[in-house]
């Protein structure tokens, strides 16, 4: 096995970018966090860890890290005992640069192997905190009607964005993780490499869906959020098919998003709007022993 780190995204994309759009829907975490490197390189202003370990020259397994946030690994290239050596390699490399590495995420056949070495090279102690699972979606299947219509954000909603973004992260997003970037709500509302979605009823706005990062061939949706007075009333649900729509009439292939495995409401919504389940992706958070 040979590891080789990269000093760019577009470097990583032209050594490794054919094998992760291979299989574009399980790697469109790390294909769109590689895109945002290379296009708009300011949203994460800190040195990336780009890597690949090859085995006989085939790809064997990506690793992708934008500081402060943890390790994005992908499927292996490999199969059996090569998995795990391809994972040591990783490990070995990775530790001596960055031995506080705060979480892991990837599909089971790496992130499982992964942080069992980890622990035993650390001496950090390994906990899933999410089970996740990642959605393609091709073609929408209209929801039920329900009131209002979406549209776009404007600068003009730039607060009631912040003020939803920092509600969506103490909800739903595992505590420890790094705070909100108020940068981004900006992003949103100029419509700036995001675009935000708002569903209205009467003039007020009831839902938050985003399309996020974009891969090759198509682009990630979320967060999506309904403060909790308006929920179960079909809004996300609408306003998620609808965003979803207008990016496939932009052009994208695919539209893509994770949901919590703890939650069956969202898995199911999801479901019913077009979105086909593709594989599992775990998030691992390491502590220190007591």
């Amino acid at each position: 096995m040979e590891l080789t780190r990269y000093p760019t995204a577009q470097d990583l994309l032209a050594a490794a970018g054919g094998y992760l759009v291979d299989r574009e829907a399980e790697h469109n975490l790390p294909l769109g966090i590689l895109v945002t490197l290379r296009d708009e390189p300011d949203v994460y202003p800190q040195p990336p860890y780009l890597a690949s370990v090859l085995d006989d020259g085939r790809i064997a397994l990506v690793a992708v890290r934008t500081p402060p946030h943890g390790v994005v690994l992908s499927e292996p290239g490999v199969a059996g005992e090569r998995i795990e050596r391809a994972v040591e390699t990783l490990v070995v490399d990775l530790a001596a640069s960055a031995p506080d590495l705060p979480t892991a995420l990837g599909p089971p056949l790496t992130a499982a192997p992964f942080v069992r070495r980890w622990s035993v090279a650390t001496g950090r102690l390994a906990r899933l905190e999410v089970a996740e699972r990642a959605y393609r979606l091709s073609h929408v299947l209209p929801p039920p009607p329900v009131p209002g219509s979406w549209r776009l954000a404007a600068e003009r909603d730039r607060e009631l964005l912040l003020d939803w973004q920092i509600a969506f992260h103490e909800e739903a997003v595992p505590p420890g993780s790094p705070p909100p970037d108020p940068a981004m709500a900006d992003r949103w509302s100029r419509q700036d490499g995001r675009s935000a979605y708002l569903w209205e009823v009467d003039g007020r706005v009831v839902s938050l869906v985003v399309a996020g990062a974009q891969t090759p061939n198509g682009r990630r949706i979320g967060p999506v959020y309904t403060p909790p007075g308006d929920r179960r009333r079909g809004y996300a649900a609408a306003l998620t098919a609808a965003a979803s729509q207008d990016q496939l009439d932009q052009g994208r292939r695919f539209c893509f998003l994770f949901t919590d495995l703890a939650n069956p409401t969202a898995n199911s919504i999801y479901q019913r709007i077009g979105y086909e389940p593709v594989t599992d992706i775990d998030l691992y958070r390491f502590e220190v022993r007591p």
